[in-house]
């Protein structure tokens, strides 16, 4: 089951009017819900490529290092060398 919020955001001056230039029978999104919707998704999406865009760096890094390099290492050492 969706869980539904209400939120309500004040925007003024030049933040409103874009937001209003793009909603309506002018703009591509028929409400502001629908427009805010699609922001926080996209910026999700852009989240969620960066994480795993670093993960690739790190994998590609990893895989052309030689292998004397490398460290053995557990768990709980890669997490909290990846919370820095």
């Amino acid at each position: 089951m969706t869980r539904q919020t209400t939120m309500t955001v004040r925007l003024s001056g030049a933040l409103h009017d874009f937001v209003q230039a793009n909603i309506g029978e002018d703009g591509v999104y028929e409400n502001v819900s629908e427009y805010i919707r699609d922001l926080i998704r996209r910026d999700k999406e852009r989240m969620e490529q960066d994480a795993f865009d670093r993960l690739k760096a790190e994998l590609t890094h990893a895989f052309a290092a030689a292998n004397e390099s490398y460290q053995p290492l557990t768990a709980a050492e890669v997490i909290a060398r990846n919370r820095r």
